[in-house]
């Protein structure tokens, strides 16, 4: 994968640890992991387009909440939710 770039909000990375326990510095390698998923988040795409990152970070399957400015990865929130690993594993089959 070619080196991508990254921002996020600072005050939104800390309520994010605060509330999921995972810092965005760490969410952003879920982009990583080369099974990675990508998948429109078509309930928050009203202004702008967003998606999720469902990846293997840390031997958990991570959910990323993310949009594209500039270019730039803009990491929304994140969190490990069944709801991501299950379409992980759908779309991973052994």
């Amino acid at each position: 994968m070619a080196r991508a770039h990254f921002d996020w909000d600072p005050e939104k990375d800390a309520d994010n640890q605060r509330k999921h326990g995972v810092a965005f510095d760490r969410a952003q390698h879920a982009f990583a992991d080369p099974r990675r998923v990508i998948a429109r988040d078509v309930a928050h795409s009203q202004s702008e387009e967003r998606y999720f990152c469902f990846g293997e970070v840390d031997g958990g399957i991570l959910t990323v909440r993310f949009t594209w400015r500039a270019s730039v990865i803009r990491i929304i929130g994140a969190g490990y939710w069944r709801k991501g690993k299950a379409i992980y594993e759908r779309e991973n089959p052994n």
